[in-house]
């Protein structure tokens, strides 16, 4: 069984308070790991040490180019490490290895993707108004970023949040979920391994409410960054408040997926799976609420029906399962609490809403794939992240009906539709209110993109170039090169 320590100022250590905290493995409750359990005190100490390591460590001063270098040799361990990390990946989320392989390809592009980042932005000059003078303008790095990842893709998107702070110069203090923590601590191992100087990266583990909270109220953290839901972002935000931090928030989303009626058939059926039912549905960006034109309406969901009786469910290590169990028995008590408000609603299930009758997943935290059709946009199991796998299905006839109800949300993260109109493309591309559009597909990031969304979907942007600048702030420096006395005070 693995056991974890945390990592303050170069050191492994236990919890100050010597707590533990048990990791299972969603597929069958079983115990794969001991990991140290922080508190407030632990928090404290690891945020010193990235502070030493910022103010008088000497690492912001390192040269982008050695930055550059080390997040490179972070790449190629993790390549190195691919399959290892893998396994550990669906040990601890219950998530396909096949899905998890693929993360941790992203992670290794993401660490290159900045490496290359790391020494591009030499600054500008710009037009500086008085004769003799320069005005340069410069991006420095903000300096000790507290970092809050997600359970749902614990090392994906804690690489979003460490490679820019890296490049940039900033210092971290990571804290995954208390629930995932194996392929964080990993990471640490690999960083360390890599060569980054002790007090660069820290990683700490504890639950939110301790851990992460002390991160967010500290006034010695310059950054808050965190990936979760909108209520704990507000929590967040309202501490960061105390020293007006910098505050970088993704909270999820309720993604409409418009299909109209001259859409591809087949490939939007096949999209419309992919889009909820990879990783149990447990994505910010699934596309759970179908909207499908009434044209094609009955014939789509008949084809969906059919495709999701055939979905495999089962272990995350056996090469046949497409569908994995959910991370925990929390979270699954919370999707089955939608689908039985689902029913008071009035929406029809049309398939699914249990769990497996098989007796081998009978330890495991499965909820069948599950349909629900004839909704409105009024219900809650419409307009709320459920994060499960479970797709609800609205009719619409027009083009504008359809803009306008996949507007109506509080949130904003992604949208994606499916037409074969090229000026329908250009019209709902530009009406749709949402961070990321996508046209005829669905669910695709790239690192040279910018993430993020609208409303409670959260504040700023990961990846891309603008993920980079979140951890940096803007310095404008002028130099007069004849300085003159402007007789001014005194001088009558």
């Amino acid at each position: 069984m693995i056991k974890g320590k945390m990592y303050i100022d170069g050191q492994w250590v236990e919890a100050r308070s010597g707590a533990t905290r048990r990791i299972e493995n969603p597929f069958d409750g079983s115990e794969v790991a001991e990991v140290a359990e922080g508190g407030r005190e632990d928090a404290r100490a690891a945020i010193a040490a990235a502070r030493r390591a910022f103010d008088t460590g000497g690492w912001p001063q390192t040269p982008a180019v050695e930055r550059g270098r080390l997040l490179a040799r972070l790449a190629d361990l993790v390549e190195r490490e691919r399959e290892p990390l893998a396994r550990l990946e669906t040990l601890d989320t219950g998530k396909t290895l096949e899905e998890s392989r693929w993360d941790m390809d992203d992670v290794a592009g993401i660490f290159r993707y900045y490496a290359g980042m790391a020494d591009k932005d030499g600054g500008e000059v710009i037009a500086s108004p008085n004769p003799g003078t320069t005005s340069r303008v410069v991006r420095e790095p903000v300096g000790v970023c507290g970092q809050i990842s997600p359970w749902n893709y614990p090392l994906l998107q804690a690489s979003w949040k460490m490679a820019p702070a890296l490049a940039a110069g900033c210092t971290l203090v990571m804290k995954p979920s208390e629930i995932t923590p194996l392929t964080t601590l990993r990471i640490t191992e690999l960083a360390e391994e890599a060569g980054y100087p002790a007090g660069v990266v820290n990683t700490i583990l504890g639950p939110g409410p301790d851990v992460g909270a002390e991160l967010a109220e500290s006034a010695d953290v310059d950054l808050i960054s965190f990936t979760g839901g909108v209520a704990t972002g507000q929590a967040i935000m309202r501490a960061a408040a105390g020293n007006v931090k910098k505050v970088a928030l993704e909270l999820g989303g309720k993604n409409p997926n418009i299909v109209f009626a001259d859409a591809d058939f087949d490939v939007a059926v096949d999209h419309a799976l992919n889009a909820v039912f990879f990783h149990a549905g447990q994505i910010c960006s699934a596309g759970a609420r179908l909207m499908v034109q009434d044209a094609i309406h009955d014939r789509f969901v008949e084809k969906l029906l059919d495709r999701m009786k055939r979905i495999r469910v089962g272990s995350g290590l056996d090469a046949a399962t497409e569908m994995g169990p959910l991370i925990s028995a929390d979270h699954r008590a919370k999707v089955e609490q939608y689908i039985e408000i689902a029913r008071k609603d009035g929406a029809t299930l049309a398939l699914g809403g249990g769990r497996p009758d098989d007796p081998a997943l009978a330890k495991g935290h499965f909820v069948m794939p599950t349909l629900f059709i004839d909704c409105e946009s009024h219900m809650r199991i419409v307009r709320e992240e459920v994060f499960g796998p479970v797709i609800t299905v609205e009719r619409f006839a027009t083009e504008a009906e359809a803009v306008a109800r996949a507007n109506d949300t509080v949130y904003g993260l992604s949208a994606g539709f499916w037409t074969r109109d090229p000026d329908r493309m250009a019209r709902v591309s530009a009406a749709l209110r949402f961070g990321t559009v996508w046209i005829n597909d669905f669910n695709v990031y790239f690192v040279q993109a910018p993430w993020g969304g609208y409303r409670q979907s959260g504040l700023g942007r990961e990846l891309g170039r603008q993920g980079l600048e979140e951890y940096t702030e803007v310095k404008h420096i002028y130099q007069n090169h004849a300085t003159e006395a402007i007789n001014w005070f005194g001088s009558k």
